[in-house]
């Protein structure tokens, strides 16, 4: 399995692409910016994207899904509970001070909690963690015995996401990562929606939020 993670967009979202070394088929997740510089990519090392993942449906994580379908041919996934969230794009928009709201489009399919999706030698468990928007999930990435997370606005390096945006509470977001999260080994690598890397026992010892 081959890991690419790089920041897209204006916001600098970190969309991850996870490849079969084999086959050649990648998933993409949180590819919702920056379109050109991940087709770059897969074409780069010869990938051809299966699956486009998002861990929820703010606009620098999901607002150009319908271009990178378009370009790639891959089914893009959302949970549920974001889709009302995901129709606010143009609203979002005008908040960020974007001029030009991406198109919203249908999502080829639902992400749920437990769900196991399976492409060649990759593994993602879906795992829901409500908080930073109703609908936010995180992905546990197997590669043999080893995970590693990618959590989305849920879990930063020394923080957590915001959760006054609408739908959630501090409460939630916390909940989520103590009891979604917290439950890997300390070792476990966390590439987080924004920002730099950490680990699940760096932020277990020292994360002011989530202390007691």
């Amino acid at each position: 399995m081959l890991v690419e993670t790089f920041p897209v967009g204006p916001l600098a979202c970190n969309c991850t692409v996870v490849a079969d070394e084999r086959s050649g088929e990648a998933v993409v997740v949180d590819g919702g910016d920056g379109v050109d510089g991940v087709v770059a990519l897969l074409d780069r090392n010869g990938w051809q994207a299966k699956l486009l993942l998002h861990t929820h449906a703010h606009i620098d994580h999901i607002g150009d899904l319908g271009r990178l379908r378009e370009l790639t041919g891959a089914a893009g996934l959302l949970h549920p509970a974001d889709l009302p969230l995901y129709q606010t794009l143009a609203w979002q928009a005008r908040w960020l001070g974007i001029d030009r709201a991406p198109p919203i489009v249908t999502l080829d399919g639902e992400l749920h909690d437990g769900e196991l999706l399976r492409l060649g030698s990759m593994r993602f468990e879906v795992l829901h963690t409500p908080g930073h928007t109703p609908g936010s999930v995180c992905f546990a990435v197997r590669d043999g015995d080893s995970t590693r997370l990618l959590t989305g606005d849920t879990l930063f390096a020394g923080s957590i996401g915001r959760w006054d945006l609408g739908g959630t509470s501090m409460e939630d977001i916390v909940h989520s990562i103590k009891t979604k999260l917290l439950t890997y080994a300390d070792a476990t690598p966390v590439v987080p929606g924004h920002g730099p890397f950490t680990t699940i026992g760096v932020e277990r010892r020292s994360n002011p939020y989530l202390d007691g």
